[in-house]
């Protein structure tokens, strides 16, 4: 390992260890009460004794996530696809895109969570996720598609190619990137709106970390709480870096940006 990437791993691994041990510290020293603040220790002692439960949270937390993920990269990607192509629908459908974008998913979610109805619980905290998660895809893309070098969509008409044949061999290669970076940025919203709409939800029938965290809330086991944020926290870095990698090995034997990095 190149002595670079060795600190870039190194560093954040030594920074979390020091915030730990300080953190542990002073609550021993100060004796704060671990329902107002638990210590790092009780925290992963409470993580092992509820290792099974937690995970449970997690898998649930995860599917909804990742479902509503690859939903929004679907929609987003054929959405952007309409207004990229069509002057019209672009005018026409934007504003609706981004009051999608700005409204705010605890304020509707006990709504569709009513519209649903409670025992359709999961639809309805996969469809406020796929809310967080789907104007990035569709936003970057869209400008993907349409940044496209001048000199090759004027070579490509040259030599006849359709609209279709441009838009799979052309643009959507060159939006491609963009798509990618998009991603990190969804994977990340669709994790929080899973959360976010479980908070909002409010109910016991939804067992993934967000419930996990209101519920200790209520009953002020901390620790516990603690231990479901942790778990929240590592699965927003396992999805980052999943895509992360993913980007690196889609781009890196032809794009820029891989390949300077590489070098």
């Amino acid at each position: 390992m190149k002595p670079a990437r060795f600190a870039a791993v190194l560093l954040p691994l030594a920074l979390g260890a020091a915030v730990l041990a300080l953190w542990e510290m002073l609550v021993q020293i100060y004796a704060v009460p671990r329902y107002v603040l638990p210590a790092p220790s009780l925290i992963f002692t409470t993580f092992v004794g509820e290792f099974s439960s937690l995970m449970a949270s997690v898998w649930t937390t995860f599917r909804i996530t990742l479902e509503a993920f690859l939903l929004a990269v679907i929609t987003g990607v054929a959405g952007a696809i309409v207004l990229s192509q069509n002057r019209v629908a672009e005018m026409a459908l934007s504003p609706y895109a981004v009051a999608l974008q700005v409204s705010p998913i605890f304020a509707i979610a006990p709504l569709v969570v009513i519209w649903i109805g409670y025992e359709r619980i999961e639809l309805a905290l996969l469809l406020l996720a796929w809310l967080a998660a789907f104007f990035p895809i569709l936003s970057n893309v869209t400008a993907g598609l349409k940044s496209v070098d001048h000199n090759l969509l004027d070579l490509f008409r040259l030599h006849g190619a359709s609209r279709l044949q441009t838009l799979w061999r052309l643009r959507l290669p060159s939006a491609l990137p963009h798509l990618l970076a998009a991603m990190k940025i969804s994977g990340g919203l669709a994790l929080i709106g899973t959360i976010v709409a479980e908070f909002a939800a409010g109910s016991g029938t939804a067992t993934g970390l967000g419930w996990r965290i209101l519920e200790a809330g209520h009953r002020l086991q901390i620790a516990r709480q603690f231990a479901a944020l942790f778990a929240v926290i590592g699965l927003g870095l396992a999805i980052y870096f999943a895509l992360t990698l993913l980007e690196h090995l889609v781009l890196r034997h032809w794009h820029d940006s891989a390949t300077r990095r590489e070098a």
